[in-house]
């Protein structure tokens, strides 16, 4: 293709890449808008960032009341939810036993010594599995997944597997601390194991979900050379960050998650964390729930993926559109018909 063609494509497209300025679009990369240094040094990034985050604590406030007090000013402070013995002990047997028996569709994919294996929690399973099916359909877990992301209806469930073995030495970039986006975002765990601490633990930086100056003066540097930065997350939008500069911008050492099954754990993942690393071969189940709406629609809920059939069954047409357009062909995640959560990884 000729410059000019090129050139002619680059404008053509400026008015999607304009609009995706109101969306969750994150990638500086693939946006020259959102990646441009120019304008990330009149400070189009760290406007939109506050932008969404005035947004964010508008829905919360909306929110706050269904929350206990003396949890939600934790979460203030710490930027997570824990709850240790989260379930009562006989619904947490029956549910680990159902999951440990299932066998349905889901995905592999595997990040130098990591595999990570999901299966979709949806209707279809969830009709055979009723402890299982009470867990998601819990308003308390939900309302703080809500919180978290600052957003309601259409969170997603899944059968998570996380794999370590000592086959791959290449490094696993879930390690390296980062933010998912630039807007507040929810991941919350049950363990339905327990998690050692030398079996590569969730951590998180207590506080770093706040948008400080001082945070928002290095999320202004980082956006200068996003779109050119040698990492490739950089570049996407989850900016990473070291460990040691973690002080610089006033925030604690992370803290570890090596908890015990009946765990769980809700967090806002735009402030830091990672999954550290794993000092010997470990393999451990959870239900992984996630919820990432557009940051600058003031409404919460009321969106395409919070309608009861879509909410249901998205994640199985999510798959079998995916295959269908050849895109589990061209990630790295892999289709896999029939598995379960503890057999060993296909990939």
């Amino acid at each position: 293709m000729s410059a000019s063609l090129k050139d002619l494509g680059r404008y053509a497209a400026l008015p999607w890449h304009c609009l995706q300025l109101l969306t969750h679009a994150k990638s500086f990369e693939n946006n020259p808008v959102l990646g441009s240094a120019r304008l990330n040094a009149m400070g189009l990034h760290v406007q939109r960032r506050q932008m969404a985050m005035s947004m964010a604590a508008m829905r919360r406030r909306a929110l706050a009341s269904k929350l206990n007090p003396a949890e939600l000013a934790s979460f203030e402070e710490q930027g997570f939810f824990v709850r240790e013995n989260a379930l009562p002990a006989e619904q947490f047997a029956a549910l680990r036993a159902e999951l440990g028996d299932l066998r349905s569709t889901g995905w592999e994919m595997r990040q130098g010594k990591a595999v990570t294996r999901r299966v979709s929690l949806d209707q279809d399973v969830l009709a055979q599995n009723p402890a299982t099916a009470a867990f998601i359909a819990d308003r308390g877990v939900r309302d703080l997944i809500s919180y978290a992301s600052s957003n309601t209806g259409g969170i997603t469930y899944q059968l998570q597997s996380i794999v370590i073995d000592a086959v791959n030495a290449d490094e696993d970039p879930q390690t390296r601390l980062h933010a998912d986006t630039f807007h507040p975002t929810a991941k919350a765990w049950l363990f339905l194991d327990d998690v050692a601490d030398d079996q590569g633990p969730f951590s998180y930086v207590p506080g770093s979900h706040r948008l400080t100056p001082e945070r928002l003066a290095w999320e202004y540097r980082q956006s200068l050379g996003a779109a050119r930065s040698p990492e490739q997350m950089h570049r996407e939008g989850s900016f990473r960050i070291y460990e040691h500069e973690l002080a610089g911008l006033g925030l604690p050492p992370p803290r570890r998650f090596s908890v015990p099954a009946n765990t769980l754990v809700v967090a806002d993942t735009s402030g830091f964390h990672a999954r550290c690393p794993s000092l010997r071969p470990s393999h451990r189940v959870e239900i992984y729930a996630s919820l990432r709406r557009n940051p600058f629609i003031p409404w919460r809920g009321a969106h395409l993926f919070a309608l009861p059939w879509i909410a249901n069954h998205h994640m199985r047409w999510d798959i079998r559109l995916k295959r269908m357009m050849g895109f589990d062909k061209r990630t790295h995640w892999r289709f896999i018909e029939q598995l379960n959560a503890y057999e060993k990884p296909f990939i």
